[in-house]
């Protein structure tokens, strides 16, 4: 039987070496260009936005904080009236 420790200097390379592939591969083939589309009309969503003064994080919306929140009827329209985003102000 091998033990671990004879082992670790195996380990250690194929995980470097998946890393730095995985890495080439996203980098270099531009894997997650397509996972968001262009706002219509940014600047002016953009503009609509700024005098809210949103302070710096993430933000999704609707937003429920709990499931008990998500049961609740009026959240229920807001999720069926549409309209989903994530915001990430800076």
């Amino acid at each position: 039987m091998i033990s671990i420790t004879s082992l670790w200097l195996p380990i250690v390379l194929s995980a470097v070496i998946v890393f730095v592939a995985s890495s080439v591969i996203h980098m270099f083939l531009s894997w997650h260009n397509n996972d968001f589309k262009k706002l219509p009309e940014e600047d002016k969503v953009m503009a609509a936005l700024r005098p809210f003064g949103i302070p710096l994080g993430e933000y999704v919306m609707p937003q429920a904080c709990n499931n008990a929140e998500r049961r609740e009827q009026a959240f229920k329209d807001k999720v069926n009236a549409g309209t989903f985003g994530w915001l990430w102000p800076a």
